[in-house]
């Protein structure tokens, strides 16, 4: 497949290894004190895999968490000879960093009145008030990660035989954003379905991936997703 000529910093959208795995762990439901290291390090893996296909530079940090979550899942994998307290060990060399972020991320966001966390499992409930929008209908703020879910989402719906490849005459991403900004200019807000057309193809929504992601970054668009229906919508800045 062409790379589009177009690339898209991580480290700009401020979201970094820590993040993807508060993602995965909120995602799976888990309890950050059990965390199966070998479902988090292949989801973990699979998430690099995309954003490497979809044209995101990540910093070294991220393959640096790569190499330590195969490390642990190697061990893991390994027998402990009933001891509890080894295997324990293990799982707190994931654990201990985490916690501490999350301390960390959940005294930062108290400054702005941002409730991250709830409590140690990662259940989505809607009168938690993550990320609240400020409005009468209770949202959550979407972030990175959440934008990789829906847009494979959307890649999944492709029959393989409508998966062609990307030309060089195809839109660009700097046109892509004029589009949506058009939309939006004459909408102030749409849901995330309505960025896409009835039958897209792969570059309709890498490229609308990458634009969007460029549009968050110049605080052109805030987007949320309400908690009781799960529809992201999209709002002009």
């Amino acid at each position: 497949m062409q790379q589009p000529l177009y690339r898209v910093r991580l480290d700009d959208i401020f979201e970094g290894p820590m993040d993807l795995l508060v993602h995965l762990i909120r995602k799976n439901e888990l309890d950050i004190y059990d965390i199966p290291i070998a479902l988090i390090t292949e989801q973990y893996l699979q998430y690099l895999e995309w954003m490497k296909a979809m044209n995101i530079d990540y910093a070294g940090d991220f393959l640096l968490m790569a190499s330590t979550l195969t490390q642990l899942k190697s061990r893991m994998l390994l027998p402990f000879h009933d001891d509890e307290e080894e295997e324990d060990d293990v799982l707190q060399e994931i654990t201990r960093p985490l916690v501490e972020y999350l301390q960390m991320k959940s005294a930062a966001d108290q400054l702005i009145e941002r409730n991250l966390l709830g409590e140690k499992t990662f259940i989505r409930r809607p009168d938690r008030g993550e990320f609240l929008a400020g409005s009468d209908d209770e949202f959550i703020k979407v972030g990175l990660f959440e934008l990789i879910d829906a847009f494979q989402k959307i890649l999944e719906k492709i029959p393989d035989d409508h998966r062609v490849e990307m030309t060089a005459d195809e839109i660009s991403v700097k046109d892509r954003i004029s589009q949506i900004i058009d939309i939006l200019e004459a909408k102030q807000s749409i849901t995330f379905s309505e960025l896409f057309s009835d039958s897209p193809n792969r570059h309709e929504i890498i490229v609308t991936f990458l634009a969007v992601l460029e549009m968050v970054k110049l605080t052109l668009i805030r987007i949320v997703q309400h908690v009781h229906t799960g529809v992201i919508r999209i709002f002009y800045l």
